[in-house]
């Protein structure tokens, strides 16, 4: 099981965030990812958002860290954890600009970017950022078609019904033409994609029951019996305790263990830096990382 954790202080969700993160910085931030690469955690995440609008951010939370620079910091204070966005918005984005700078970032990391994307939901900030709206879920998959197209190569070509270029040179570029793509999403659709076009499915908001049923579902159909390699499946479950409660910690993960979790996105109760850092290491005993 690879195991990572939905980073503190760099996302802040009303209720979900600790009252030390308000006043946390980046010295914070890197001791958390520090300590989890030395207890062997496969990620951290950083997601992605610009700006929220007011009435929004009372159930979206108004705290998102950039991901490029957060990561870009991370990257020369370890060398080994990896580092995923979660969730890069297709939209808001050229497939290009994708390219160069997260290529940039794998680069100098040596090659530890997860590339978490998604599709996107918050209509106001499409518009603020002059982004289609309405067809952005083609839009994503021509996005997609593209990344693969393109990551990783000085002269990239692709030809699509929304993106079409050649004749370019990018360079600096990734560390390889492959990188883990997972799609984030709580639908039948998101899953469909991640099957179709990505690496890995990364969900949010279901339960396990709900998660099992749609993988049962997906892997009926040909794009699932088609794929060369296994799909990946992140999955986050609620706060866990595994200090104070390790009975039910491991209870929860073994759950999502059978609704089909290869992959790990966690969050921890905690009440302080040191807390969350004591928490890492309580999961640690408790799961056999990968």
């Amino acid at each position: 099981m690879r195991v990572g954790i939905v980073t503190p202080v760099v996302t802040r969700l009303p209720g979900a965030h600790a009252r030390w993160e308000r006043d946390a910085g980046i010295d914070e931030v890197t001791r958390v990812v520090v300590e989890a690469e030395r207890l062997g955690y496969h990620h951290v995440t950083c997601s992605e958002h610009v700006a929220i609008p007011e009435p929004v951010a009372a159930t979206r939370g108004a705290t998102y860290w950039d991901p490029l620079a957060t990561f870009g910091y991370l990257a020369a204070r370890t060398t080994t954890i990896r580092f995923a966005t979660f969730v890069l918005v297709l939209g808001y984005h050229h497939p290009l600009e994708i390219v160069k700078r997260y290529g940039t970032l794998d680069r100098v990391s040596g090659g530890r970017l997860i590339l978490g994307v998604g599709v996107g939901s918050l209509v106001e900030e499409f518009t603020l950022l002059d982004a289609p709206f309405d067809d952005r879920g083609t839009r994503a998959d021509d996005a997609l078609r593209a990344l693969r197209a393109s990551w990783g190569r000085e002269t990239p070509e692709h030809h699509g019904p929304h993106f079409e270029y050649s004749g370019l040179v990018v360079d600096p570029v990734a560390v390889s033409t492959e990188v883990p793509i997972w799609v984030g999403g709580r639908t039948a659709r998101s899953l469909r994609r991640a099957v179709e076009l990505g690496d890995g499915w990364a969900p949010f908001g279901l339960s396990p029951g709900e998660v099992a049923t749609l993988l049962e579902q997906a892997g009926a159909t040909d794009a699932w019996q088609s794929r060369r390699v296994p799909l990946d499946v992140g999955l986050q479950p609620s706060a866990l305790d595994p200090a104070a409660e390790p009975g039910a910690t491991s209870d929860a993960i073994a759950e999502l263990q059978a609704a089909g979790a290869t992959t790990l996105n966690l969050r921890f109760v905690h009440h302080s830096l040191e807390h969350y850092c004591e928490q890492l290491a309580a999961m640690r005993d408790l799961v056999a990382f990968s």
